[in-house]
Order: C-alpha cells, then structure tokens, then sequence
C-alpha cells in the first residue's frame, strides 16, 4: 500500500498538533468540574483541629486541610444566619445586600411556620449562574431564605433540588416533626415539641433530658439526600451547597457519639436557663456535635472518591458566623474562637472570621496555607471564573488564583454593615479593622481602629492616633451604603449625616 506525499504530511502535521497542544485545544473540552460548599452553623473560628482546637476531635476536616488549602483570614460576610447566607448565594456586602438580619416571620410551631424574609425574586444566585453554564444544582440543609410558597424558595432561586430545613426556627431542633423537599412537607418519625421549654433542675431525671431526643436526626437525613444526589448526578458537572446546621444550638446529637466524649470533660447538666434544649451533658454533646459534623464530611469525600470524581471535584468547608454564646454552648471552654475578641452578632473578629478550608486534588497544592484576605460574597466570583462566566455585578473578587497558586488580585477593603444587636459596622482595610458599635442609639460614636498585624484580637483600639485613616472609613461607608427597604434595617442615617 502507497500513501500520497500529501497525505503523508498532513498525518505529520496532526500528529505534531496533537503533541505540543494542550488538551483543552485538541477538540476535547474541558470538563467542568463538580463543587460541593459545606456550611457548618455557628461554628467558631478555633473548633477545628487543624485550626488549633485540642479537645473536639475533627480528622475529616484536618485531612481535608492536609489535602488542600486552609485560609487564616477568610471572614463572613455578616456575624448571623439568614444574611450571611443570602450575601454567600448573591455575592453581594452589608451595604447592598437584600437580606440584612434575621427578619422573623411566624411562630416556632408547626402550624405557625413561616421562616424568614424571603430572598428577593430579582436577586441573582449562585445557583441560578451555575444552572447557566449547565450545572445540576443541589441543596441538602437549612436555607433561612424564604418558604416554599414564597419567591425566596430555593427552586425559585436556582435550585433544581432542595432538602431540609426552610425555616431557622424549625432548626432550633435537630429532631424536627418534618424536613421539606421540594416544596413538600417530609414527615419523620418524631412529632413536633418545644425545644425552648426548661426543666426543673432540683427534679430533673434522665427522662426529661431524653424528652429532648428523637428518633430522626435531622443532619443524617441530609446527609442521605446528598449523596444521593451525587450518585444521580455523577455523569454531569454539579453543585451541590450542604449548610449543615451543626453546631447551632439546641445541643442534640446521637447518643453514639455523645458517649465518645462523656468522662472527658468536667461538666453540669445544663437545664435551659438561656434557651434550647436541656441536656445532661452539654460539653460531652456539643462536642459530638462537631465531630459528627466532620463525619459527614468524610463520607461526602468518601462517596465522591468512590464514584471517580475525586480529581474533578473542588470541596470548599466553612461556617456562616462565629460560635454562639446560648444555649449551654461554652465558646470559652473550648476556646472556640481561637482568642479573638466578640462571638457570634459581633463584627468583631471572633463574630466574622471563619475557618475556610479548599480541596481539589492536582489544582490546590496539598498542605498550603493561604493568609489571603478574603470573604463568603466572593464565593460568585470565584466560581464564575471557575466556569469561565463574566458576572455584571459583585462585591466579590475571585479567590480562584489563590487556590491554583498564581497571582492574586486584594480587596482594597471588605465592608461589614449589621443592623442587629444596636447596629455595627466594621471595615477592614489592608491590616487595619474599624469598628463601630451601638449606633442605634448612639449614631455618634467613635471608630475604634485595631491593626490586626499586631492586634488579632483587638484589644487596644488606636483610633487616637490615626485620624487620617479614620477619614478614609468614613469615606468608604458614604461610598457603599445604600439604604435598605426595610425599616429594621435602618440606622446608618443619622451616623452618615453628622
């Protein structure tokens, strides 16, 4: 058999192409990689062993660390639940955001459920820009943003699958009478009780704390719908968001693992005084809590390694706000924010800043540790540009070049703005912090300035002496507040005025 020179030479040619080409130019696309973001629920900053902690074990969580990429300084974009989950979904700070504080509606009852203030229809999420780009889109957890009978309902929001809690409220009790799923109620094998009802602490027997137990664990079941999930979805690029409710009080977790921790700790029943449930012992189970929580996400890892799409397959973990200061929960036992000043409802760091921690075998280096000054509303940012998408607007700058190990572009600040508990805000600025306190009130007051390079935990405000800066923060709020719709939401008028 004889072959035309020509012929010949083009042989030559592709064969040449396809060598020195990479793959992406080979007429082969690139696969778009899956995304799962964990979202733990209240869980301090110093709660995981690769952050420090010494008591609570976490070893899913720290080989994740060993894995990948941790972070020292990702922060929250908002110290509680229903905000900061709507800035992580649109991308959006304090100032501009649509969602601003815990908006209660209803009541803790069944009958009275009715969750929070919905996520505008207007807003523009995550998911919604995932679904773009052909992505199946997943949500197995508490959303905060809306019933499923309002425009804030997650299929409503880009959704094409949700399960779990819609309401905060319900999600006081991790032994709740119902989850939703897609708009319908999911009935488990418990009823309904008060998790907020004290117990007599001169009468209290063991079968009162156990009054607080079920038969359903809430976080198991969305652990199934997960997994799930990714079975079904395993031949397509999906996202897959897991806002876990752990370790939020009330403090309930499987007996198992409660016992794994009992005996360890120097610990009083703890009956209700401050609300949620009574518990025996509220150490032993808050630990568990956690504990149970990494858990899950080693069987998340698990299941994606078993399926082949350990390499295509980028898992992200942090916590919506610091550790909470209720509900039997002792943040100073477990040193839970690590040292850093304010709790859960402070823009101060313990309030805001979050453990972050990135996986991604073959594109994040194992073991780094990125000091990255970064927040929750890049989240849209970083994934647009991890699915090649350009996003009209954002508060968020894209982390992605700092989790492949290139040049990384900074915010020139990050800009907090709560309305609750008296008005705050907090602006960070390069290795400065401003904070403002008790606005509502006092609309006056000062800026305190904290230089977190050699004050992590802002204890000595410098204000005094930077009146320069001070200037700048006053500035920078003119320029990114914008009034609110809402009326609870309102208290920056007065202070931008003076």
């Amino acid at each position: 058999m004889t072959f035309r020179p020509d012929y010949l030479l083009s042989i030559s040619l592709l064969i040449i192409l396809l060598i020195i080409l990479p793959p992406h130019c080979q007429g082969q696309q690139q696969k778009l990689p899956n995304i799962i973001y964990i979202y733990a629920d209240d869980l301090g900053y110093g709660e995981l062993g690769c952050y420090g902690q010494q008591k609570i074990k976490t070893p899913n969580l720290d080989k994740m660390a060993k894995e990948g990429m941790r972070f020292t300084q990702h922060y929250t974009s908002m110290p509680v639940c229903a905000p900061a989950r709507a800035m992580l979904m649109t991308g959006k700070h304090g100032g501009h955001s649509a969602i601003r504080g815990n908006f209660e509606l209803g009541g803790f009852k069944d009958e009275e459920e009715r969750g929070q203030k919905p996520l505008p229809a207007g807003e523009f999420t995550v998911a919604e820009m995932l679904k773009q780009k052909g992505y199946a889109t997943a949500l197995t957890g508490k959303w905060g943003l809306g019933m499923n009978n309002t425009e804030g309902a997650p299929n409503k929001q880009g959704f094409d699958y949700y399960y779990g809690y819609l309401d905060q409220k319900q999600a006081h009790n991790f032994y709740p009478s119902h989850l939703w799923e897609n708009g319908e109620w999911d009935t488990l094998a418990q009823p309904w009780f008060d998790v907020h009802r004290k117990i007599d602490s001169t009468k209290a027997t063991n079968a009162d704390f156990d009054s607080f137990k079920g038969k359903e664990y809430a976080p198991a079941k969305m652990t199934e719908k997960a997994l799930a999930f990714i079975e079904k979805n395993k031949g397509a690029p999906f996202f897959l968001y897991m806002p876990y409710t752990i370790p939020h009080a009330a403090l309930q977790a499987p007996d198992a693992y409660v016992r794994k921790y009992i005996g360890q700790f120097d610990e009083k029943p703890y009956y209700g005084a401050k609300g949620y449930a009574a518990n025996k012992y509220p150490l032993s189970t808050y630990a568990a809590m956690i504990t149970y929580l990494d858990e899950q996400v080693g069987i998340v890892m698990q299941k994606v390694k078993e399926l082949g799409l350990d390499e295509n397959t980028i898992i992200m973990f942090s916590s919506d706000n610091g550790a909470t200061f209720n509900g039997g929960v002792n943040a100073r036992f477990f040193n839970s924010v690590a040292g850093l000043r304010g709790l859960k409802m402070d823009v101060y760091e313990g309030g805001i800043r979050e453990p972050f921690i990135a996986r991604w075998p073959g594109k994040i280096k194992a073991g780094s540790v990125s000091e990255h000054v970064s927040i929750q509303y890049d989240l849209m940012a970083t994934l647009a540009e991890l699915t090649g998408q350009q996003i009209a607007k954002t508060d968020g700058i894209s982390f992605l070049p700092t989790l492949l190990g290139k040049k990384q572009p900074q915010h020139k600040y990050l800009y907090f703005e709560y309305p609750e508990k008296g008005g705050q805000l907090a602006i960070r600025m390069g290795d400065w912090k401003a904070v403002k306190t008790d606005l509502r009130k006092n609309p006056d007051n000062p800026w305190q300035l904290f230089n977190l390079k050699k004050d992590r935990n802002e204890t000595t405000d410098v204000a005094a002496k930077n009146p320069g800066l001070l200037q700048e923060f006053d500035a920078i709020l003119r320029k990114e507040h914008q009034e609110p719709e809402v009326a609870a939401w309102q208290f920056l008028g007065p202070v931008i005025k003076k």
